[in-house]
């Protein structure tokens, strides 16, 4: 089944149940600040946990001030080997590996006043003096070689913290909670086989459990042990051939229920999107791609799809045994939910240390106006090879200029604008053009809430879980998955208090709800306090009793552009991005970000490691030196 492919399935990780619930007024409200200089107005209740340009320096001014008053004229005159454009996590640990593994002289330019993108830890203190860690954003990552690689690296691996790799996520439906098919060996064979056939696997889920009916688990059975239709004809390039959405491939081999019950939900979960618009192989290649390889085990001619995941997994095995991680690193199983001590800010705040924050390698508050390229012919200045010229808006209405031999650009699709103009004719209409087959007009990016709530334990249900989890109230998981078919609103619910210590007293449990997506864009101009109150009902539908006390609401983040769709037509897309790369004379741009390269966390870490050795290994091929260089003369723009 495709929840072994899933490696037991999986909770929303940035992502959306009504009914009754409690009027605002009734709310126990503990907000956050927006900068750190709002956290040192409000004294030491709430303390922000992300590296900003006011937290790395020695002012205690607002980070828009702190970084207006450096004097950065010197990026006018200097030619870096790189440079960063989108300091989230993607750029960040592009800009570190180009720097400590590589030596590349490297700026790392972002247009927010910290580092980390989506990426936001804060800590409250309430007025009882209960002390509270929550993320405004992804709460959590699937533990990735890369992650610890860089964790070791920047001396903050000590700080790392995993989950018990048992707890399951859970399945609301039908007023009730039902675990999905989770392992405790790893990913490796032999965690297969207990993801198969342990005491919360897939053989106990089919025969015990009441997730799905028994004509909904034959057909998902005869789908991923005996066969299924085959695939409709793909053929390559623009427009070729059918493109299956997620749902059109799930319902094909495993049926209606496992998409209305587990796939949707996870969809939700992961994308905040639409199965109906999503492309199976843009959205899930690896998954996609198990298909291919059932296809090729030679008696397997139906394709059953577990023998194709099973043979994965032997693949996957191999290659981690040929490439086993440093002995230095911690030890860690792959795809085990971690974060860090402090929280996911502690990545970016690392990496901002390490860079010499504003006043090294960090320019904050800066934003892309343009990009050109300067050939050998174009001045008498004696650099060789060509360069690129950035021009950035920067506060007070100024302008600055960085030079650079190669740039990585990796913010959003729907903030690049004309800027690459003059370097890719025609990126702007590539990003802005209608799409007919979903409707849609460039890259979307709908808006999600991240809304984190805090609740004593009394006020949760106190009934046994199935499988012998325990208690209700003590929150033994993941998180819950809502299926849109239950009619609740919030997309799912990360129990963050029972996955890493230290987020919230013992008398508290701590909720992450993601509400919104693309089946529900009203979440982008709901006011907060209407945001809390669903949120609160629909727990008052699920897990709470119906007299629990109002929440404690530590934060609110409503993201209005969070996650980009990977939707039918996308990987067309992709291609005419590629191609005007290549048309590039020069080369040495790379149009990057979370829309090409996957919008998970280990995914952005990936793609920082890959990309700096393309980028060293261009450098080498092309100019044959890396280094400071000077320049022309210049000056900063008016």
């Amino acid at each position: 089944m495709l929840l072994l492919l899933l490696g037991g399935g999986s909770g929303p990780t940035a992502a959306a149940v009504a009914g009754g619930g409690v009027a605002s007024a009734f709310v126990v409200r503990v907000s956050p600040p927006t900068t750190a200089a709002a956290a040192t107005r409000r004294g030491p209740h709430v303390i922000p946990l992300r590296a900003s340009s006011s937290s790395s320096s020695s002012s205690s001014s607002s980070s828009a001030t702190a970084t207006s008053t450096i004097d950065h004229h010197h990026d006018d005159d200097r030619l870096y080997d790189c440079l960063v454009v989108g300091g989230g996590i993607s750029g960040s640990t592009l800009a570190h590996s180009l720097h400590a593994n590589h030596g590349i002289d490297v700026l790392l330019c972002e247009s927010r006043d910290y580092l980390g993108g989506n990426v936001i830890t804060e800590s409250t203190i309430d007025d009882d003096g209960n002390a509270f860690v929550y993320e405004l954003g992804p709460n959590s990552f699937a533990t990735s070689k890369n992650i610890v690689r860089i964790s070791h690296e920047l001396g903050i691996q000590d700080d790392l913290v995993f989950a018990n790799e048992s707890l399951p996520p859970w399945v609301n439906h039908a007023g009730k909670l039902h675990p999905l098919p989770k392992g405790n060996g790893g990913k490796g064979p032999g965690g297969q086989l207990e993801l198969l056939f342990g005491p919360n696997g897939i053989m106990n889920f089919a025969l015990r459990g009441d997730l799905l009916t028994w004509p909904g688990k034959i057909r998902a059975g005869v789908g991923a042990f005996l066969g299924h239709l085959p695939p409709p004809p793909i053929s390559e390039g623009k427009g070729g051939g059918k493109e299956e959405t997620i749902k059109e491939w799930v319902v094909r081999i495993l049926g209606d229920e496992v998409f209305y019950r587990i796939i949707d939900p996870f969809v939700s979960g992961v994308y905040a999107g639409d199965p109906n618009t999503l492309s199976m192989r843009a959205a899930l290649p690896k998954i996609s791609n198990i298909e291919a390889k059932s296809y090729e085990i030679g008696w397997n001619v139906f394709g059953a799809l577990f023998y194709g995941g099973l043979s994965r997994q032997v693949e996957l095995t191999r290659e981690r045994r040929a490439d086993p991680p440093d002995p230095s690193w911690v030890e860690f199983e792959y795809g085990n939910p971690g974060s860090y001590r402090n929280g996911l800010s502690t990545l970016p705040n690392a990496i901002m240390d390490e860079l010499g924050g504003t006043a090294g390698r960090v320019r904050l508050t800066w934003t892309l106006a343009s990009l050109v390229r300067r050939d050998d012919d174009d001045d008498d200045d004696g650099v060789g090879g060509g360069y690129y010229v950035a021009t950035f808006d920067v506060p007070g209405g100024g302008r600055r200029r960085v030079n650079a031999r190669t740039v990585v650009t990796t913010v959003p699709a729907h903030a690049i604008g004309s800027a690459l103009e003059g370097v890719l004719p025609g990126s702007s209409g590539l990003f802005s053009r209608v799409r007919e087959v979903v409707g849609r007009r460039g890259i979307y990016y709908p808006p999600v809430a991240a809304v984190t709530l805090a609740y004593p334990k009394s006020s949760f249900r106190d009934v046994d879980l199935p499988n012998g989890f325990g208690k209700l109230r003590d929150l033994p998981g993941f998180g819950m998955l809502n299926p849109r078919s239950e009619g609740v609103r919030t997309l799912g619910t990360l129990w963050s208090s029972s996955l890493f210590p230290g987020r919230c007293p013992p008398e508290y449990n701590v909720l992450l709800n993601y509400i919104g997506g693309s089946r529900d864009p009203g979440i982008g101009t709901m006011p907060e306090s209407e945001i809390v109150d669903a949120v609160d009902r629909d727990l008052r539908g699920t897990l709470l009793v119906p007299d629990a006390c109002p929440p404690k609401v530590l934060g609110v983040k409503v993201w209005p552009t969070a996650i980009p769709q990977y939707e039918l037509g996308h990987l067309d897309l992709m291609s005419e991005l590629r191609d005007m790369e290549e048309a590039n004379v020069g080369g040495g741009l790379w149009v990057c970000g979370n829309y090409r390269t996957g919008v998970a966390f280990p995914d952005c870490v990936n793609f920082g490691y890959d990309q700096a050795n393309v980028v060293a290994g261009h450098l080498a091929a092309t100019s044959g030196r890396k280094g400071t260089t000077t320049a022309p003369a210049g000056r900063a723009l008016a």
